[in-house]
């Protein structure tokens, strides 16, 4: 009989035992069921920031690209369509500058221009050009021809070996001169011209 309540007393310890063993390892299963999509759970929202945080780089990046290729784009156009009013304004000008800074005719024109517009501080004008020495054969022909015209307008000519075409002008005795090269002319030309070739050729 005893050894029966000791039997009995045993089982009911063992299936208590077990009992709890079951809830216990039910609960730890939950437990780590639960750990687990947590974990699932921030590693899938931890993806999906770093894929949008891709997808917005990405996205900016192309949209960089396409500006730098657009601003690059605009600048070759630019770049091109000045080229092309430069090619024209050569073309148009340029044998005829130098023909026109060589001419010796025009030269004494411009030459009388320039005395009749020059601003001095006296009422007298007094000026000194120089004329290209390369070109002295020529030049006095002319000036000899015009000596007097040219003396009464307040200008003495003169000769120099570092003016290679058109004159070079300036106050007697003032120490500085203008020059009217074919470059000068040429400079001055595209300037003025510039803006109406571009408007002829793009507007």
């Amino acid at each position: 009989m005893e050894n029966n309540k000791l039997q009995e007393l045993t089982q009911k310890l063992y299936n208590e035992g077990l009992e709890k063993g079951r809830s216990e390892s039910e609960r730890l299963i939950a437990e780590a069921k639960a750990e687990a999509a947590k974990i699932v759970a921030e590693a899938k929202a931890e993806a999906d920031a770093i894929a949008k945080a891709a997808e917005a780089r990405a996205e900016d990046i192309a949209k960089n690209a396409m500006t730098e290729i657009t601003l690059a784009g605009r600048q070759a156009v630019s770049k091109i369509k000045n080229e092309l009013v430069e090619a024209v304004i050569f073309k148009a000008t340029g044998e005829a500058v130098k023909a026109a800074a060589s001419d010796v005719e025009f030269v004494k024109e411009l030459l009388l221009a320039v005395a009749k517009n020059w601003t001095s501080a006296t009422s007298e004008v007094s000026l000194q050009a120089l004329l290209s020495e390369q070109q002295r054969a020529e030049f006095d022909a002319v000036v000899k021809k015009s000596a007097e015209e040219l003396l009464k307008a307040g200008v003495e000519v003169g000769y120099s070996k570092d003016v290679k075409t058109g004159f070079k002008v300036g106050e007697k005795g003032g120490g500085y001169y203008i020059s009217f090269t074919d470059e000068s002319f040429d400079a001055l030309l595209k300037e003025y011209l510039r803006e109406k070739v571009a408007n002829m050729l793009y507007k």
